[in-house]
């Protein structure tokens, strides 16, 4: 039987892997990440979201509520059907936790079935809009993302999504889902501020490989790094040991070591390596790592948010590693109150949900209070001082990705420890 946490993990690789299905050879088939977007800078510090408290029971509720503010309809769009069904109710429970704490009597979710598909995304958005939703939460794929999109956009209404699929937002579609671009960015930018600056990357040849090649690429120039060797590895291939062979050169410095008179080998060729796998494929690329002469302590493990996986940090392969993610202390809260609330372990996208509907809630009482109605425009939605919540301070681009400040976390000792917290607001990210 698959547990709740694992499908969660399932699904989050899958949704920072989804355009990795199909190619494993050409370039990129879509449209580029533009990493010179203009971002008004943020003026003060991120509103802050409603959050969990310490665990309540049901006779303990006694949350402030909002009175005489009109009603307001949220549709909230997840799979409620199909594979993933669990995992939808998960989310719609945290959102249920969101409402308590956000304690507006008015403020009502519709949750409706998006099926996981482009056609359920659509029916699901056309039914919320038929019982008066005024802003729509949801789909979490990206195909019903862009079933949904048409609709709302008709209706002149605004997504909030959980894609990571950038290619589905922008117009009146924002997206709540973890881009790896700015994982990739702080990592490397804190790495180089370790002065670690011989980095090599190893990328799958599929397309989120290679896209997330052309991010690291982007950070070696706006840090100041040397341009970094990249070697492609098939992620369908059951033995990655020539490739890391290879990459690490050993051969070459095995032979330089048997031709000199110290016999020692030659200098390791990087100080540290970023791979853009997670789960059974980073730990075998990090034990082929060692097995080369490449141990974690003489040369730094570096990830994305695949890593933020407690298995891995009991792996010794991936000792020491770094990676960039939220910071894990309101999350664990978070998880605590969902787990006394209903009992079970909330997946790691249930913050999302959360998020998500303590930002409708808060903009729309802002509104109601300011101007009579809800504040779901875009000049609110994106406002450049960004938002705090669950998963740390965010804001959306100009393209309507979420932008996030992230912590540096670490494996050490089977542990994941945070190394530089997040920052706390947009300002001092818009200084750099």
């Amino acid at each position: 039987m698959i547990r709740l946490s694992q499908i969660s993990f399932i699904l989050l690789s899958c949704l920072a892997l989804f355009l990795s299905a199909c190619d494993t050879g050409g370039g990129y088939s879509g449209p580029l990440w533009d990493f010179n977007q203009p971002q008004p800078p943020a003026q003060e510090a991120p509103g802050a979201l409603p959050g969990p408290t310490q665990p309540q029971t049901a006779e303990q509720n006694t949350a402030p509520k909002k009175p005489n503010l009109p009603a307001v309809k949220v549709g909230l769009l997840l799979p409620l059907s199909g594979p993933h069904a669990q995992l939808a109710q998960a989310m719609l429970n945290a959102a249920q936790i969101a409402l308590f704490d956000i304690g507006h009597d008015s403020f009502q979710l519709i949750p409706v079935d998006s099926k996981g598909t482009r056609q359920g995304g659509k029916d699901a958005a056309t039914d919320a809009l038929n019982q008066g939703a005024e802003l729509i939460l949801g789909p979490i794929f990206a195909n019903a993302v862009r079933g949904a999109k048409p609709v709302a956009s008709r209706a002149n209404i605004n997504i909030i999504a959980f894609s990571t699929d950038w290619q589905v937002a922008g117009g009146n579609t924002y997206l709540m889902g973890f881009m790896p671009f700015d994982q990739i960015d702080r990592v490397v930018g804190y790495a180089a501020s370790k002065n670690i600056r011989r980095i090599g990357v190893l990328a799958a040849s599929d397309n989120y490989g290679r896209i997330v090649s052309q991010a690291y690429q982007a950070a070696t120039t706006r840090y100041g790094l040397p341009p970094a060797m990249i070697e492609y590895y098939d992620p369908r291939s059951g033995n990655l040991s020539p490739i890391i062979q290879k990459f690490t050169r050993h051969e070459e410095r095995k032979a330089q070591a048997e031709a000199s008179a110290s016999g020692a080998y030659a200098p390791l060729p990087y100080d540290a390596v970023f791979m853009s796998a997670g789960g059974d494929t980073a730990l075998s690329i990090a034990n082929l790592l060692s097995y080369h002469d490449m141990p974690p302590g003489s040369v730094r493990r570096l990830g994305t948010g695949l890593f933020d996986d407690k298995k891995l940090a009991r792996e010794r392969g991936l000792d020491g590693a770094w990676f960039a993610a939220p910071s894990p202390g309101p999350r664990e809260t978070f998880e605590h109150r969902y787990t006394e609330t209903y009992s079970a372990n909330a997946p790691r996208l249930a913050s999302l949900a959360y998020d998500a509907t303590a930002l409708a809630a808060v903009l729309a009482q802002r509104g109601l209070i300011e101007n009579g109605r809800p504040a779901f425009d875009r000049r609110a939605i994106s406002n450049p001082n960004g938002f705090s919540g669950i998963d740390g301070i965010f804001r959306f681009r100009a393209n309507g990705t979420a932008e996030r400040g992230l912590a540096i976390l670490e494996y050490q000792r089977g542990q994941i420890i945070v190394k530089e917290d997040a920052p706390k607001t947009f300002q001092a990210l818009d200084q750099f």
